[in-house]
């Protein structure tokens, strides 16, 4: 907003707050501290009914500045308390204490009395008390006679009770002090007495009391006790037979049914008076026979449903709050079987007077203008009366400022002794309402009343600030910002008449102190205010949708920015409600986090960031889903021989749309309590046409799905029984193979007693041999699963097919199906068998095909077996191992894998089929050529300070002619480095050798290995130490127990402890250190082959590459000895699994080669050599 400056700079203009009003308006907080007229402000009941037990206090307060004093009449007099030692008034209050339980009576101080509150501004009354002692007399002596009533006749038991102050409350009891039970027979009336229509033998008591209940003195009378006696016509004759005449007999027969009639009230119609706001009651209660039944109207208009109460067995109709509205006729009608009767009520509303408007106080300044208005209605219209002070208007004194027009007094100018108070009076026939209205004339000199002296506001809003302020005359307002700067003007500002001043877009430059002023003819008041203006709260990162499936959990994010001088805090709402106390809500910092979440917790969920003046939010809404509700409300309709149509109502979708129902049923005839899938339909549906097979008790459910998953089932369906008809399908799986070579066995699947569609399900078996002119051969079996035809040739096609049928027909013609009768036996073996061997392990045999005719069944394939031939060693066995390699399909060539190296072996072949192995073909000699020899290992046997002997066994599979044995040894320095290796050849017979001329107490390392003509074997490894001189062994244990040396040892621990961690440390790190640059330098030369060409040591290598062995390196053994596998696998030749056999043909297992390993001796410590560690090893 661009401000316009009106004025020069430093002018001292003021922009003045004008107040036209006729009225001051006086603040509470100065209302005790002006002067001020009295006002009444508590006083008794109009009518006070007192209880005589107690004292009698009529209560009358008032205030005013200075605080009135108090005078009383009575009976329109004055009433001299202080001359009745049993009044007392109560100080600084008007209220009277007749204190009548020293020997008082309280109906001497019956009458109306008025109380005056008076001080030097004017006279306040109170309304006219009317004290009447309350009382509660008793009924008057009466004889009652018992009453002998024929049965069916009405009857009504008076009450008539005492009149009392205020009126009694009556209801009737037996003598055992029970409520005589009512019903619309029998009913208490509005005037006490007791009602029948028609009174029956049940009615017959001794004992009817009508009770008076005095609330006020708490005081119960009651009234002798009626006897009562129902007689029916028989009972009625016997008892008077003796007094009466033939002719004063009652009729042999009980009263005759009749119309109603009323017993209240009495006439067709009666009028009813009741007074606006009171409570209308109208009663009619009727006789008859039967009993009649009441009913209510208006005529010409509807009854208030919103105020109308029927009571008493609707013989009492109520309405309360009784309006101008509820005058008019109101109908009751009696009706039975007989007849029926009305009675019309005209009601008059009539009203005590009541304010339209009141008089209220008026504060005027001198000079002022102001009226008091005083209006009110009735029926009949009221009286307007006013006085002044307590004293009529023509008695009181003449004054030229006001004038009494009717309900209106106008005041002209006033001046301050024109204050007083003044009575307006309205009444008629039925009442009076009386105000106390005062005018008070006052002259002040302003005063600022606000309190606040900072205002704080958020940037870009509006900014009040007030300056409520009294005096009289009113004061003129002008504001200032700074201390001594220009007044306020312009559009800048919104000036309010209560003197307010509104910055409407306050910004951070309206920051500042302002002062108000405020000015009349008595004097001046200012004050300063200082108005701050802060930064909004904001959100700045708002909650986000959340879809969670039931008993999951949620979170919530809200992160807000705030003024920095402002505190703030998160409050989380939930559908606009705060949250409830729940454990399952966690709060963390600005997150909000469900968990266990049920579907009472969905809705919007609100986070509101609150300072002290401002508040931001930001709303998500929670989803809950789940799976759905089961359906419900199953229906059948539609009911045909092959389908039904189910409908029924979908469940609940838990806020997650149904995308599918599926249908499932039950057999109860051939599956009972086994339910299957019959279709699905589109979540969108709520029925479906569903088809049925015959004879089947069919019973539905349903199941509902949506993302979420599977609803229960729904209940069952009821159950719908199809008629039966003919099968609809044949059995399947239908196959014809013999189980002897002269048989064929048909065999099925059989139908289901669902797909019987009626009883007596059974199969009709047909076959014929196929390609030879002939009849089909049936016949019908039961519910079973195969037929056997026996004395059929072997192996010839037959055709065959099944055909269903139960009690009422047979199935469709089935299809043909082609089978085969029995096999047997093949009767030839294959020819021309060859052998072609590819290497030491691997061999190709060939064979000519058999003849399919010879075959006798269906060809499988064919079998090869190979064996090694025998030799001086296994001759005499008895068992000889064989190995069986499968073909598959007519195959007449295959591969032999895994053969030993240097091995004679026979073979054969044998054709295969269903039913087993043929004749095996001519034995087939082979003989697999030299390899290279297992591992021999090496051991060490006994060692010196300058020898070791060495042992080994021969290569468990030479696979050849053993020509030498190579060892090889290289001596290992503390250092871990290794010296050139030796090499020395050994004849095959030898078995061990003796090492020589070694150094004591020295770690050496040995390869061995055995040679064929092939070349050499796989490889040994085997690590020693030579013995200790006896002498120096005996030093080094007196060294060793000699205490620094225990202490070197120690240390030196300590120091490669120390080391390792490190070096572990910098491992972890990625780094190098000298131990592992030498373990990359130098290599184990264990796992290193030998070169195939001279047998010398190659270098180093992982598991792949071949690298020359360098001098010097060193690295621990583990004792493995690394087999290089050379065997051809079975499995990627033959299409069976390997197996040993028997000589009878008989499997045994699969072939494999066996590993031995042996301990070896010695000390196989990778560390380096020590006194002690030598004189351990010959522990």
């Amino acid at each position: 907003m661009q401000r316009k400056r009106l004025f020069p700079s430093r002018a001292s203009l003021v922009l003045v707050l004008c107040q036209v009003i006729t009225a001051l308006e006086v603040p509470l907080d100065l209302q005790d501290k002006l002067p001020q007229p009295p006002t009444i402000t508590q006083q008794s009941p109009k009518n006070y009914i007192v209880d005589p037990r107690e004292n009698i206090v009529i209560r009358c307060e008032a205030k005013g500045k200075p605080p009135p004093s108090f005078t009383w009449t009575r009976n329109g007099t004055h009433f001299d308390t202080e001359k009745d030692p049993l009044v007392t008034m109560k100080p600084n209050s008007g209220t009277l204490e007749i204190n009548i339980m020293n020997g008082g009576k309280a109906e001497t101080y019956e009458g109306e009395y008025q109380c005056t509150a008076k001080n030097d501004r004017g006279t306040a009354v109170s309304n006219v008390i009317f004290i009447r002692q309350s009382r509660s007399p008793l009924w008057t002596k009466e004889k009652i006679e018992p009453i002998v009533i024929q049965q069916g006749m009405p009857l009504v038991l008076p009450c008539k009770p005492p009149k009392g102050l205020p009126p009694p409350i009556i209801f009737w009891m037996d003598n055992f002090f029970q409520r005589l039970p009512q019903n619309g027979r029998i009913s208490q009336g509005l005037n006490g007495d007791l009602y029948f229509s028609n009174v029956q033998p049940e009615d017959t008591r001794d004992f009817y009391i009508c009770y008076a209940r005095f609330n006020l003195t708490q005081t119960i009378h009651q009234k002798q006790p009626i006897s009562l006696k129902v007689l029916t016509m028989d009972a009625m004759n016997e008892s008077i037979a003796a007094n009466l005449t033939e002719t004063d007999f009652y009729g042999d027969s009980p009263v005759d049914n009749r119309p109603p009639t009323f017993l209240m009230p009495s006439g067709h119609t009666s009028n009813k008076t009741v007074l606006k706001d009171e409570v209308l009651l109208l009663e009619c209660i009727a006789e008859g026979l039967p009993t009649p039944e009441i009913r209510w109207n208006k005529e010409g208009a509807e009854l208030p449903s919103n105020r109308v109460f029927y009571e008493n067995f609707n013989k009492t109709l109520k309405i309360i709050g009784v309006s101008e509205a509820d005058a008019g006729r109101y109908r009751c009608t009696a009706q039975n079987n007989r007849g029926s009767i009305h009675h019309v009520t005209t009601v008059i509303v009539k009203a005590a007077p009541y304010w339209i408007t009141k008089p209220e106080n008026l504060v005027l300044s001198p000079g002022d203008d102001g009226t008091l208005i005083c209006r009110a209605h009735g029926n009949p219209a009221p009286t307007i009366t006013w006085l002044i002070n307590g004293v009529a208007v023509e008695l009181a004194p003449n004054d030229p400022s006001r004038v009494v027009d009717g309900d209106t007094v106008i005041f002209t100018r006033v001046h301050e002794q024109a204050s007083a108070v003044f009575q307006c009076n309205a009444s008629n026939i039925y009442g009076y309402v009386l105000a106390n209205a005062f005018v008070n004339v006052l002259a002040e000199r302003p005063r600022i009343l606000s309190s606040q002296k900072v205002y704080q506001v958020i940037a870009n809003r509006p900014a009040l600030l007030h300056c409520k302020s009294f005096g009289s005359p009113v004061p003129n307002i002008e504001w200032f910002k700074g201390v001594q700067s220009s007044v306020l003007h312009g559009n800048d500002y919104t000036f309010h008449n209560n003197g307010t001043l509104e910055v409407p877009v306050a910004q951070k430059d309206s920051s500042g102190t302002y002062t108000c002023v405020a000015r009349n003819k008595l004097g001046t008041d200012q004050k300063i205010i200082k108005l701050e203006v802060k930064d909004p709260t904001m959100i700045i990162s708002q909650p986000e949708y959340r879809v969670v499936q039931r008993y999951g959990s949620a979170s919530f994010q809200c992160k807000f920015k705030h003024d920095p001088t402002l505190a703030a805090e998160v409050m989380w709402l939930r559908n606009n409600s705060e949250l409830p106390m729940d454990e399952r809500y966690t709060f963390e910092k600005e997150r909000l986090t469900i968990k266990n979440i049920t579907e009472k917790d969905k809705g919007t969920y609100t986070c509101m960031a609150n300072t002290t003046l401002d508040s931001a939010s930001a709303s998500a809404e929670l989803n809950v889903v789940d799976r759905p509700d089961p359906p419900f409300d199953l229906e059948l309709t539609d009911r045909l021989d092959r389908s039904v149509q189910l409908s029924w109502v979908p469940g609940d979708d838990n806020n997650s749309p149904i995308t599918e129902f599926i249908i499932e049923y039950e057999d109860a005839i051939h599956q009972p309590g086994v339910w299957h899938v019959h279709s699905k339909v589109s979540g969108t549906q709520a029925t479906a046409t569903l088809t049925l097979s015959p004879f089947v008790n069919y019973s539905f459910r349903v199941i509902a799905v949506n993302e979420i998953g599977y609803s229960d089932h729904s209940e069952s369906s009821e159950r719908y029984m199809t008629k039966v008809a003919e099968p609809d399908t044949n059995p399947s799986g239908i196959r014809g193979l013999g189980s002897e070579p002269d048989n064929l066995v048909i065999t099925w699947k059989p139908m289901k007693g669902f797909d019987s569609n009626g009883p007596g399900l059974q199969y009709k078996v047909s076959w014929r041999q196929k390609d030879v002119d002939e009849d089909w051969t049936s016949v019908t079996v039961a519910n079973v699963s195969k037929y056997i035809v026996s004395g059929t040739p072997t192996f010839v096609p037959y055709e065959i097919k099944v055909q269903a049928l139960n009690d009422l027909g047979y199935a469709p013609e089935p299809a043909v199906v082609i089978g085969h009768s029995g096999e047997d036996l093949p009767m030839a073996a294959p020819d021309n068998v060859e052998v072609e061997v590819i290497n030491t392990t691997l061999a190709k045999v060939r064979w000519d095909p058999v003849l399919l005719m010879s075959v006798r069944g269906h060809l499988h394939g064919y079998r090869v077996y190979y064996w090694k031939a025998q030799n001086i060693t296994n001759r005499n066995r008895r068992h000889i191992e064989k190995w069986m390699l499968p073909f598959n399909g007519n195959k007449t060539h295959g591969m032999l894998p895994g053969l030993q190296p240097n091995t004679n072996y026979f073979l054969n072949v044998r054709v295969v089929n269903g039913k087993g192995e043929g004749p095996s073909s001519k034995d087939k000699y082979f003989e697999t050529p030299e390899g290279v020899p297992s591992v021999a290992f090496l051991h060490i046997s006994h060692r010196t300070p300058d020898s070791l002997t060495l042992t080994w066994s021969p290569p468990a599979h030479p696979n050849g002619v053993l020509t030498q044995y190579t060892l090889k040894y290289q001596s290992i320095n503390a250092t871990h480095e290794l010296s050139p290796p030796v090499e020395i050849t050994i004849l095959p017979n030898e078995t061990s050798y003796i090492l020589a001329n070694l150094v004591q107490n020295t770690r050496y390392k040995f390869y061995f290995y055995a040679h064929t003509a092939v070349g050499p074997g796989s490889q040994s490894t085997q690590e020693a130490i030579t013995a200790m001189d006896e002498a120096m062994a005996s030093r080094q244990v007196d060294i060793a127990t000699q205490g620094w040396f225990i202490g070197l040892m120690c240390a030196v621990a300590l120091l490669i402890l120390v080391l390792l961690i490190v070096c572990f440390i910098r491992r972890n790190k990625g780094g190098k250190y000298p131990v592992k640059e030498k373990e990359d330098a130098h290599a184990d030369p264990e796992i290193q082959p030998m070169k195939e060409d001279d047998g010398t040591f190659g270098e180093y290598s992982d598991a792949e590459d071949h690298k020359p062995l360098k001098k010097g390196s060193r690295t621990p053994s583990d004792r493995t000895v690394k087999k290089e596998d050379s065997d051809d696998s079975l499995v990627d030749y033959g299409e069976g699994v390997n197996g040993q056999f028997n000589e009878d043909g008989s499997f045994i297992g699969q072939y494999s080669g066996k590993k031995e390993k042996e301990p070896v001796e010695g000390n196989e410590s990778s560390e380096a050599p020590s006194p002690v560690n030598a004189m351990n090893s010959f522990v």
